[in-house]
C-alpha cells in the first residue's frame, strides 16, 4: 500500500479561513511580511448573503451561494465602468495568483472604505446618499449594456423573504398579519428600466478615501444591481418613515435632496410611486424579522414589533 493511501487527507480549511487567506495574499502579493495593525484585519460580516473580511486597505467578499455567475460578472463590470465612477466604489482586480471563486461562490476584492458610523445617527449622510441614487438613476446604461444587464433584484428579494418566513416561522402569531399585508402588494409592471442599486440602506455607503480619510461617499454591494424601477431604491427609507422609525425631518431632507438632484423615481406626488415599494419593503423587513427571531428563539425587538404593527395597518388590521 502506498503512503498516500495510508495517510488521511488533510481537511480543507473552513471557507472563512480560506477567504481570510485570500485577502492576506491579495494585500501582500509579494510575500512581504504583514505589518497591518490588528484593528485593520478581521471579519466585517459573515451572513447568508455574503462573507466579508478586511486585510489592511483591502476587503475580500465571498458572495452568496447560488449567485448567478453571468449576472455577477455583468454587475461587477458595471461597477467598474467609468459611467458610474462617481457612484460606486470601484472593484479591485481579481486575486492574482489564485481563484476568484470559493466553494462556487464568486470572490471580489475592493478597497476598504470607512462606513457610516451607526453610533452617530445625526451624522448619517442622507443627502449625499440621495444625490448618489439620483445620479445612478439618471445615468443611462453604457452603450450596448441594456440587453446584458440583469433585472434589479429588490422585488424578487421581497418574495424570497416571505417564502423564508413561510418555511421557518409558519406558526408565528404574526405570520398571518405579514401575509395579509403581502397580499396588498400588486405585481409591479416592468414599466421602468433604469439603473438601480436594488438594496439601498445606509450600510451600503462607504467613503472612497483615496489619498485622504474624508473622501466622497460611494455606494457598495453589487449583488442586486440592475435595471428596474428606481422607486425601489427609495423604498426602505420611505417604509421607515411611514412606520415612524425615520423622523419626518430626516425623510424630508433625503427626499428633497433626491428631487433637487433630478432623481427620476418620484414626481410631484412622491407617494404615487413610493406606496407599493414601501409596502413591499415593510413586508420584507417584517418577514425576515419573524424568520430570524424564530431561528434565534428570541422575542421580537422594538423595531421589529413596529414593522409588524405597520403590516397590520397595511392589511387593515386593528392592533393594540
Amino acid at each position: 500500500m502506498d503512503s498516500a493511501a495510508r495517510t488521511p487527507p488533510t481537511p480543507a480549511a473552513p471557507p472563512l479561513h480560506r477567504l481570510t487567506a485570500m485577502a492576506h495574499t491579495a494585500a501582500h502579493p509579494t510575500d512581504d511580511p504583514c505589518r497591518c495593525a490588528s484593528g485593520l484585519v478581521g471579519v466585517l460580516a459573515d451572513r447568508d448573503d455574503g462573507t466579508v473580511v478586511r486585510h489592511g486597505g483591502l476587503v475580500a467578499k465571498a458572495h452568496a451561494p447560488g449567485t448567478d455567475p453571468e449576472a455577477h460578472r455583468v454587475r461587477l463590470a458595471l461597477a467598474a465602468h467609468q459611467d458610474v465612477g462617481g457612484v460606486f466604489l470601484p472593484p479591485l482586480p481579481p486575486p492574482q495568483p489564485g481563484p476568484d471563486v470559493l466553494d462556487g461562490r464568486p470572490v471580489t476584492l475592493w478597497p476598504y472604505g470607512p462606513p457610516v458610523a451607526p453610533e452617530d445617527p445625526d451624522a448619517a449622510p442622507w443627502e449625499e446618499a440621495a444625490r448618489l441614487l439620483a445620479l445612478l438613476h439618471r445615468t443611462p446604461p453604457p452603450p450596448g449594456w441594456a440587453e446584458r444587464l440583469p433585472d434589479m433584484r429588490a422585488p424578487a428579494k421581497v418574495a424570497l423573504a416571505v417564502d423564508r418566513m413561510r418555511r421557518t416561522a409558519p406558526d408565528h402569531p404574526a405570520a398571518a398579519t405579514v401575509l395579509d399585508a403581502w397580499r396588498t402588494v400588486p405585481d409591479a409592471p416592468a414599466a421602468y428600466r433604469l439603473l438601480c442599486h436594488g438594496d439601498f440602506h445606509l450600510g451600503q455607503l462607504v467613503r472612497d478615501t483615496g489619498p485622504g480619510p474624508q473622501g466622497p461617499w460611494r455606494l457598495i454591494d453589487i449583488d442586486d444591481l440592475g435595471l428596474g424601477d428606481p422607486a425601489w431604491d427609495l423604498a426602505r427609507p420611505a417604509a421607515w418613515f411611514a412606520a415612524g422609525i425615520l423622523p419626518p425631518e430626516v425623510w424630508s431632507r433625503f427626499l428633497g435632496a433626491y428631487q433637487e438632484a433630478g432623481g427620476p423615481a418620484v414626481g410631484a406626488e412622491p407617494w404615487d410611486r413610493l406606496d407599493v415599494p414601501a409596502r413591499a419593503l415593510t413586508v420584507q423587513t417584517a418577514a425576515l424579522a419573524l424568520a430570524k427571531s424564530t431561528a434565534e428563539r428570541r422575542p421580537l425587538d422594538e423595531v421589529e414589533e413596529v414593522m409588524i404593527d405597520t403590516c397590520a395597518r397595511i392589511a387593515g388590521h386593528r392592533t393594540g
